[in-house]
Protein backbone atom coordinates (compact mmCIF):
# COMPACT_ATOMS: atom_id res chain seq x y z
CA UNK A 1 0.00 0.00 0.00
CA UNK A 2 1.62 3.35 -0.96
CA UNK A 3 1.98 6.17 1.66
CA UNK A 4 -0.37 9.09 1.38
CA UNK A 5 0.76 11.91 -0.47
CA UNK A 6 0.19 15.78 -0.15
CA UNK A 7 -2.22 17.06 -2.11
CA UNK A 8 -1.25 20.06 -4.69
CA UNK A 9 -4.20 22.23 -3.57
CA UNK A 10 -2.79 22.01 0.22
CA UNK A 11 1.03 23.23 -0.83
CA UNK A 12 -0.76 25.65 -3.32
CA UNK A 13 -3.03 27.05 -0.49
CA UNK A 14 0.45 27.00 1.73
CA UNK A 15 2.66 28.80 -1.00
CA UNK A 16 -0.27 31.64 -1.43
CA UNK A 17 0.01 32.12 2.79
CA UNK A 18 3.40 32.28 2.88
CA UNK A 19 3.55 34.71 -0.55
CA UNK A 20 0.98 37.15 1.99
CA UNK A 21 3.48 36.53 4.77
CA UNK A 22 6.41 37.72 2.42
CA UNK A 23 4.81 40.55 1.03
CA UNK A 24 2.67 41.59 4.61
CA UNK A 25 6.06 41.51 6.64
CA UNK A 26 7.67 44.12 6.26
CA UNK A 27 4.35 46.49 6.22
CA UNK A 28 3.30 45.22 9.37
CA UNK A 29 6.65 46.03 11.03
CA UNK A 30 6.87 49.70 9.95
CA UNK A 31 2.90 50.01 10.96
CA UNK A 32 3.93 49.05 14.48
CA UNK A 33 7.19 50.89 14.60
CA UNK A 34 4.73 54.37 13.65
CA UNK A 35 2.42 52.76 16.75
CA UNK A 36 4.73 51.54 19.28
CA UNK A 37 7.51 53.98 21.16
CA UNK A 38 9.20 51.73 21.69
CA UNK A 39 10.15 49.92 18.25
CA UNK A 40 12.12 52.83 16.19
CA UNK A 41 11.24 52.66 11.97
CA UNK A 42 15.46 51.37 11.82
CA UNK A 43 14.04 48.38 14.53
CA UNK A 44 11.44 47.10 11.62
CA UNK A 45 14.28 46.75 8.99
CA UNK A 46 14.71 43.14 11.04
CA UNK A 47 11.39 42.38 8.86
CA UNK A 48 13.55 42.15 5.96
CA UNK A 49 15.18 39.00 6.24
CA UNK A 50 11.83 37.09 7.90
CA UNK A 51 10.29 38.62 4.54
CA UNK A 52 13.21 36.90 2.16
CA UNK A 53 12.56 33.75 3.94
CA UNK A 54 8.98 33.89 3.75
CA UNK A 55 9.22 34.66 -0.46
CA UNK A 56 11.62 32.05 -1.22
CA UNK A 57 9.42 28.97 0.97
CA UNK A 58 6.47 30.66 -1.32
CA UNK A 59 8.12 30.40 -4.33
CA UNK A 60 9.72 26.63 -3.39
CA UNK A 61 6.74 25.37 -2.43
CA UNK A 62 4.56 27.29 -5.48
CA UNK A 63 6.37 25.66 -7.80
CA UNK A 64 6.25 22.39 -6.69
CA UNK A 65 2.89 22.62 -6.14
CA UNK A 66 2.69 23.57 -9.83
CA UNK A 67 4.90 20.73 -10.53
CA UNK A 68 2.47 18.39 -8.89
CA UNK A 69 -1.04 19.95 -10.27
CA UNK A 70 0.59 19.37 -13.85
CA UNK A 71 1.35 15.99 -13.05
CA UNK A 72 -2.23 15.00 -11.90
CA UNK A 73 -5.36 14.74 -14.25
CA UNK A 74 -6.69 17.37 -13.68
CA UNK A 75 -5.93 20.77 -12.95
CA UNK A 76 -6.54 21.55 -9.02
CA UNK A 77 -4.06 24.21 -7.97
CA UNK A 78 -2.82 25.26 -10.85
CA UNK A 79 -3.86 28.77 -10.72
CA UNK A 80 -3.44 28.89 -7.25
CA UNK A 81 0.27 27.60 -7.05
CA UNK A 82 0.60 30.47 -9.66
CA UNK A 83 -0.73 32.83 -7.13
CA UNK A 84 1.43 31.94 -4.32
CA UNK A 85 4.45 31.98 -6.80
CA UNK A 86 3.70 35.70 -8.27
CA UNK A 87 3.05 36.41 -4.57
CA UNK A 88 6.91 34.82 -3.49
CA UNK A 89 7.79 37.03 -6.05
CA UNK A 90 6.25 40.16 -5.08
CA UNK A 91 7.42 39.53 -1.60
CA UNK A 92 10.68 38.87 -2.68
CA UNK A 93 11.14 42.08 -4.59
CA UNK A 94 10.10 43.96 -1.26
CA UNK A 95 12.66 41.99 0.74
CA UNK A 96 15.44 43.03 -1.73
CA UNK A 97 14.23 46.95 -1.77
CA UNK A 98 13.70 47.14 2.00
CA UNK A 99 17.70 45.62 2.21
CA UNK A 100 18.73 47.93 -0.35
CA UNK A 101 16.94 51.14 1.39
CA UNK A 102 18.66 49.59 5.06
CA UNK A 103 21.86 49.53 3.39
CA UNK A 104 21.89 52.74 1.97
CA UNK A 105 20.47 54.56 4.98
CA UNK A 106 23.46 52.93 7.10
CA UNK A 107 25.95 53.67 4.00
CA UNK A 108 24.77 57.37 4.42
CA UNK A 109 25.36 57.68 8.07
CA UNK A 110 28.60 55.86 8.12
CA UNK A 111 29.72 58.36 5.71
CA UNK A 112 28.28 61.55 8.09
Amino acid sequence: MAAPTRSSNERAGFAVALGLAACVAIPVAVAIARESPRVGLLDAGWAVPVAFVFAVAALVVGRRARRDAERRVTDTGRGLARVGTALGTLGLCLALSGAIAVGFYFLLKHLE
